[in-house]
């Protein structure tokens, strides 16, 4: 390969953007066969990849990426299942950048490659051409094992478990398994089929999969154990909205995040009337957050029909937390992005509905507690934005149902379950947990890799307690 190109990555074709903000198709198409081939030329093999330091869940990315470079594109998905079964969902939402791909050794000098497109490529191949169903080995030590979600925390555990021999049953409160997979991400960013393949499989590892069950609600988790299962793992996420607390939040047209993407995605409130979730949505809409479910929520307003839509944060484009590529992509679709401003309260119409939002500018101070430079309200800086419709992107907390009903289960302040962090058990015997409602809400493969570490912690717990040496 020529030396110049080796540092130079091959681009990914997206969606035209004329085109993609009326539709609410995958922006992102992902790599051809001869673009996949591109990119794995450029991979040097390293005999020590940091890469795979770097992935929270070990996937052997030099030896992956060798199979696509062999054309053997099938292997090369199985060889990633081998330690992630979502890698479909993997390649197109887990920030590469700062993980797998931020100690790639090309980077130092250009582009480091691009693992999750290459990642996304074999996986989209294998589903393709028809999933393989790798055969389980019998085991001498099994137990009955409950997941309490079915997130990405859950889907890792399961599948871990069931690879092992246990019999393992999860349990979904909503009518389709995924969790944030379904109700979190818009289909232009993960298409929904994807996530139900990912979840498919898992089925047919032999996982039994029950939706519409909230335990806490129809189970406790001492009816769990009292039912027979040896070992409980809670991966419930943060689905609990987080508010500013400030005037007018209760105003018609002012949602919260996970309000308005449950309904755009879950429910398919973008297909209204074809399905019966309709969602109004304004000519004026401010999204306030920076992370990734601000992006989202944006993207899916303008979609929806508004003329106008803003992200309101109040720091600086340096500290957005969503990723740079998703900021690229709201960007060229027309988000405005007001930054440095804060809401001060929402002002609302004699009907009760929200018709302006009132903010106050900011300046950066000193960097808090997070690492980021701590915003500082500019005193008499008040001014007000015509806004019809809002929607409150600033985070998410877990629910707090299990944990209300789980005698024994501890807690941080945040309403977060304490665990062990090397495998995941937490301060009720036989309990584990992992993801969002440990860490509170982070990313797809964080929680991934926190499923692991739960799922080898739950699996030493039931052979000690069968007996097993």
């Amino acid at each position: 390969m020529d030396k110049q190109k080796r540092f130079i990555e091959i681009e990914m074709d997206k969606q035209d953007v004329q085109e993609r903000i009326h539709n609410f198709y995958e922006v992102a198409l992902g790599y051809n066969e001869e673009q996949a081939l591109a990119e794995a030329e450029r991979c040097l093999q390293c005999p020590k990849p940091r890469c795979v330091q770097g992935c929270p869940v070990g996937v052997p990315i030099p030896e992956f990426i060798k199979l696509i470079k062999d054309k053997d594109y099938k292997a090369a998905s199985l060889k990633i299942k081998e330690k992630n079964s979502l890698p479909a969902v993997c390649g197109r939402v887990c920030p590469q950048e700062n993980q797998c791909q931020e100690t790639c050794v090309l980077g130092k000098k250009g582009d480091p490659i691009s693992i999750g497109r290459l990642e996304r490529f074999a996986s989209d191949y294998e589903r393709n051409q028809g999933v393989t169903i790798p055969k389980l080995e019998a085991a001498s030590v099994t137990g009955k094992v409950a997941i309490v979600g079915s997130g990405p925390a859950g889907l890792t555990v399961a599948a871990d478990l069931v690879k092992l021999g246990h019999e393992v049953v999860m349990f979904e409160s909503l009518h389709l398994a995924g969790g944030v997979l379904m109700y979190g991400i818009p289909e232009f960013r993960l298409p929904k089929e994807i996530v139900q393949a990912e979840v498919s499989y898992i089925k047919q590892l032999g996982v039994d999969v029950k939706t519409n069950y909230t335990i806490g609600r129809i189970f406790t988790i001492d009816e769990l154990f009292a039912d027979g299962f040896d070992a409980v793992f809670v991966g419930s996420g943060a689905g609990l909205p987080r508010f500013m607390r400030i005037p007018g939040e209760n105003l018609g047209g002012v949602y919260s995040a996970n309000e308005f993407l449950i309904r755009v995605n879950l429910m398919k409130g973008y297909l209204f009337p074809e399905y019966d979730t309709p969602i109004r949505i304004g000519k004026k809409v401010a999204v306030i957050g920076g992370g990734n479910v601000a992006m989202d929520s944006a993207r899916c307003s303008l979609r929806l029909g508004a003329d106008e839509v803003y992200i309101v944060y109040r720091r600086s484009k340096e500290e957005l937390p969503a990723r740079a590529e998703e900021v690229e992509n709201a960007e060229e679709e027309g988000i405005i992005f007001r930054l440095l401003n804060n809401p001060t309260k929402f002002i609302g119409d004699e009907s009760g509905w929200v018709k302006g939002m009132e903010c106050i500018k900011m300046k950066l101070g000193e960097p808090d507690a997070s690492g980021r430079r701590r915003p500082i309200p500019i005193e008499g800086s008040e001014f007000v934005m015509d806004v019809d419709t809002a929607i409150i992107a600033i985070g998410q907390t877990p629910n707090p149902l299990i944990q209300r009903t789980t005698e024994g289960l501890e807690t941080t302040k945040w309403g977060t379950i304490i665990v062990n962090e090397e495998n995941g058990a937490a301060t009720k015997d036989g309990v584990f947990a992992g993801g969002d409602v440990v860490s509170g809400a982070a990313t797809v493969i964080s929680a991934m890799g926190a499923g692991k570490r739960a799922a080898r912690g739950m699996h030493e717990y039931i052979q000690k307690k069968k007996g097993s040496k």
